[in-house]
């Protein structure tokens, strides 16, 4: 495999040097930080990137304080003792995207986000103790507890939650593919999940970087040359 001192040399030179690269790369939440998020922000941020997926992120974003409102600040309480007709109006609000399924999703992740801080505290606790080296084993947990909280859409949750996750966006897997990792064009099956995983934590041990820092950097070493305005633009994701 390639050594990670290549591929930040070239997204270095990509990028305009290596103070340019800096001035891209966000530190993740620190422990401590993730242990004060509010059970209500984090079934907000699960909702929102259910609701994104498949959508453009523009128009759920413009449509965001309608979902506030029509999903009650997304306190896990208070949804928990809505009866079936308040779900079932949803379905005709015009203040949010009216999908069915990812309706009841919030209840679902409502209830997933309660259990959760019932066993740890607060879901941010729980965040706080799981270790980045097994990101594989959080995002199967979130599969298999969560509502529509798989795949890509478990990761940016993550990413946007401020826990330090590698993604494997379309740059990041092509970044991986060429230091020699071999996965496929598009990461889904566990296998190649698994092996995604022991590479960052390669990565992880040669660099001492977090992982968020390792993702974002491997994207920007590749792939189209995103100018520093469009990476900006979406800080969470990466190219």
């Amino acid at each position: 495999m390639t050594s990670f001192k290549v591929i930040r040399a070239r997204a270095e030179k990509r990028k305009g040097g290596a103070k340019a690269l800096e001035k891209l790369l966000h530190p993740p939440a620190s422990a401590k930080a993730l242990g004060k998020l509010v059970d209500d922000r984090v079934l907000a941020e699960m909702s929102k990137r259910v609701f994104c997926a498949g959508f453009a992120w523009s128009v759920i974003d413009a449509k965001w304080p309608g979902f506030e409102e029509a999903f009650l600040g997304f306190a896990p309480a208070k949804l928990a003792f809505q009866p079936d007709e308040y779900w079932e109006k949803l379905t005709s609000d015009t203040r949010i995207v009216r999908n069915g399924a990812k309706i009841m999703s919030v209840r679902d992740n409502g209830r997933f986000v309660h259990e959760i801080a019932r066993e740890h505290g607060s879901f941010g606790k729980f965040l706080a103790t799981w270790p980045s080296s097994d990101e594989v084993g959080l995002l199967n947990l979130l599969a298999k507890r969560g509502s529509r909280l798989g795949g890509y859409t478990g990761q940016m949750l993550l990413r946007f939650l401020g826990w330090d996750a590698f993604v494997t966006s379309k740059d990041v897997v092509i970044c991986l593919r060429d230091a020699g990792l071999d996965i496929a064009e598009q990461v889904t099956s566990k296998r190649d999940l698994a092996k995604v995983q022991a590479q960052f934590n390669a990565w992880a041990e040669e660099t001492g970087l977090p992982y968020t820092h390792i993702s974002r950097i491997c994207a920007m070493s590749i792939g189209e040359n995103h100018t520093p305005e469009e990476i900006v633009a979406r800080t969470r994701s990466d190219y």
